[in-house]
Formats: C-alpha cells, structure tokens, sequence
C-alpha cells in the first residue's frame, strides 16, 4: 500500500513537472509584446516630445495589437523618466520615448543617475524637427533683428520661456543671448506645456516653441512666428526665415524624437521595434503629418539613431561649454 502511495505521488510530480515545463515553454514561446509596454516620456504632458510620444504609441499599438502606453514622469529636464527606464527590467516592456534633452543633461549637470551610451539600447530616431521662434502678439516684435534691438534696449526684462532648465528651448535662447550680444530672461517652467501656457497669457513672452507645437498656435494667430532655428527653411511654415539668415550666421538648433530601452534588452525585440516603427513613419498617412507638424521623419536603422546620439553629445556639450550653462 505504501508502495502504490509512493508511486502515485511519483507519477503525480511527474505529471505536474511536465504541465510546468510546458506552460513555462508556452510563455517563453509566446510573441513579442504579449503584455502592455510602458512608453515613458520623461516630461509632463501637453509639450512637444509629449505629443510624438503619444503619435507612435498609438500606431505601436495598432501595429502589434497590444497596448503601448504613455507614462509621464517629468521633473530634472528628463532625468527622473530617464532614469526609471536605465534602472527597469531590460525585457522590452519599459521602454523611454525622449528628445534632445537626452544628449544635453550629461554636460548641463555635476552628475546624472544614468549614462546616456552605457545604460541604453538605441532603438529607433523618429524624427527631427528646429524650434521655431514665436512671441506673443502684444510685443512689439516682427523679426530677430526687432527682437534683438528690443533685449538690448532691456537687458534681463524680456523674459523667454522654457520647458526648464537645459532644455532645447532654453539652449536655444542660450545661443541666441551669446551670439547676439544679448541678455534676454530666461523663465523655466515645468515642461512645455506649462510653458506654453505662460506664453499664451503674455508672462514669458518670447519661446523658441517646438515645431510640433508650434505650427497650429502660429496658423491660428495666438503667437506670432519670427523665424525657424534649423539650417534651412521649415516647409510647413514656408514664409518664415532662419535665425541664421537673419544675422546670426551659423546660428542651428533642433529637437530630435526617438525611442531607446534599457542595456541589454534582447536584440530580437530592440530589432522588431526597430522595423515596425521603420514601417510606421514610412506610411503616407505619418508622412503627411510629420509634415504639417514641421518635422521630418528619420527613422533608420539602430546604428544610425546611437551615431545621432554620440554627434549631438559632442555637438551640445562645446555649445553648453561656450554659454555656460549649469544645473546644481
């Protein structure tokens, strides 16, 4: 009796060794994503990385069939969002949707929770698109030169804001007070919505506003457009000059948006992001918006997106050098 006891658990842990062998092969077998993915955009909502993020998540989730959700966690000009995902699980279900703010914290801080080339898997750039200088319509502004000859007339009175410190349109202002000679006030907020608004109201009222923010607020006449900060002309605002044209020769700044994860994340799933959102911003339908938001797309291969990212460390840390510009 003793002996048919013993054999039946025997034969019962068999049975239940193999059930969990082969639920354990199922799970491991199952397809990439088979739960939700966290997007985390480390800025609060309503600015213009915010805004991209919200865009690819949405056709993510189309394109996979499981949710991709948008997770904000503003605060240190992105360092807080970013170091959630430097310290996350590296399984492809956290991944970090940020912008240039990425590559200019290592040189505007003492010290960063996270190394912007050790701590990430590169996965996809987006896109890229200049800030675009606005002002609001009761200032006495139509150009960079009008707006230069006032700053100079009121040194440290002509406030500009900014979705914080080190921001790109903080940089850009930055750049903008030392190759014109100027001192115009830089007023941080947190992030660009809340920043946005400020301008709006007339508190800060001169922004180098994200293209992506900044088309709809120029088309229906709550800010004014001065001039694009790219190398060239922005076709979705085709009648405003470069700040470089202008007088200020050599004059460039831009936003960039793209996707990374945290180091050592599978290559298989870093690759299959990689082409699905490849395939998302080459369809019309994305092509046609990131035109009338002023961007253009520059999704590519993963190696393409880490040589961005190492250029714009070098590029953004002789600029920030030259300025200045610190953050305790």
């Amino acid at each position: 009796m003793k002996f048919i006891n013993l054999s039946c658990k025997l034969v019962k842990g068999v049975l239940l060794g193999s059930l969990c062998l082969s639920s354990a092969w199922i799970n491991a077998a199952d397809p990439y994503p088979s739960d939700p993915v966290r997007l985390i955009v480390p800025f609060p909502a309503g600015g213009g990385v915010d805004a991209a993020g919200r865009l690819l998540a949405q056709k993510l989730t189309e394109s996979f069939g499981k949710p991709f959700v948008v997770d904000n966690r503003g605060g240190a000009n992105g360092n807080i969002g970013t170091e959630v995902v430097a310290k996350a699980s590296n399984n492809g279900y956290t991944l970090l949707f940020t912008g240039a703010g990425f590559v200019t914290n290592p040189s505007l801080y003492k010290k960063i929770p996270y190394d912007p080339i050790k701590s990430f898997e590169p996965i996809s750039l987006m896109a890229v698109g200049p800030n675009v200088l606005v002002v609001h319509p009761g200032l006495p502004v139509q150009s960079v030169g009008d707006l230069i000859a006032l700053a100079k007339s009121k040194p440290n009175q002509i406030g500009f804001a900014g979705s914080g410190n080190g921001s790109t349109p903080h940089l850009a202002g930055i750049l903008m007070n030392h190759m014109a000679n100027i001192e115009m006030l830089h007023v941080p907020y947190r992030g660009s919505g809340p920043a946005i608004t400020a301008l709006l109201a007339g508190e800060a009222p001169v922004m180098f506003l994200p293209a992506i923010n900044a088309v709809n607020l120029i088309s229906s006449g709550r800010v004014r457009g001065i001039a694009v900060t790219s190398s060239e002309r922005l076709g979705a605002l085709p009648n405003l000059p470069t700040v470089a044209s202008t007088g200020l020769a050599g004059y460039e700044s831009s936003q960039w948006y793209g996707v990374l994860a945290p180091a050592g994340t599978p290559p298989d799933i870093l690759e299959l992001l990689n082409s699905r959102i490849s395939k998302i911003m080459q369809s019309p339908e994305i092509q046609e918006r990131m035109k009338t938001d002023g961007l253009v797309v520059m999704a590519g291969p993963r190696d393409q997106f880490s040589k961005h990212i190492r250029s714009e460390l070098t590029k953004w840390s002789k600029v920030i050098a030259v300025s200045g510009a610190t953050i305790d």
